[in-house]
């Protein structure tokens, strides 16, 4: 599991019930869903949540740099709590299902000096793509 709730509780982030559904329902690993699908799973926790709240909710945490948004191929955004350990993303061009990925050594080592055209590069950004074995075995 990631440790969402913690880090905000130890940012001291005001957890109301609201707050604290959202962050629920987006603590664990390989956690990347849409606004709406954090609205529909807060919503079986909290029937009164709102839109609003969740969207609201949604953006601060992402303001805050506990939640990293995630977009691929034109598909709705997407919502990682995995913001503090580095990583990548694999993304099946099937069902777009996306899983965090570790791999070793460091990805702005394999970037040319001559390609960096004089840019100070703070972080980088590598998104595997391919087929998930659902979306293998069904093709």
């Amino acid at each position: 599991m990631s440790d969402l709730l913690d880090r905000l509780r130890g940012r001291g982030w005001r957890m109301t019930a609201q707050r604290r559904v959202v962050a629920e329902v987006l603590d664990g690993e390989h956690v990347h869903l849409t606004a709406d699908e954090v609205l529909e799973r807060a919503t079986v926790r909290l029937p009164e949540i709102s839109r609003a709240t969740v969207y609201n909710t949604l953006g601060e945490l992402v303001t805050l740099g506990e939640v990293i948004e995630v977009a691929t191929d034109g598909r709705a955004k997407r919502y990682d709590p995995n913001a503090h350990r580095p990583h990548h993303h694999l993304v099946c061009s099937g069902c777009g299902a996306i899983r965090d990925v570790h791999p070793v050594g460091d990805p702005l080592a394999d970037l040319p000096a001559a390609e960096r055209f004089g840019f100070t590069v703070a972080t980088v950004e590598v998104t595997y793509r391919g087929r998930c074995p659902d979306c293998a075995t069904a093709a």
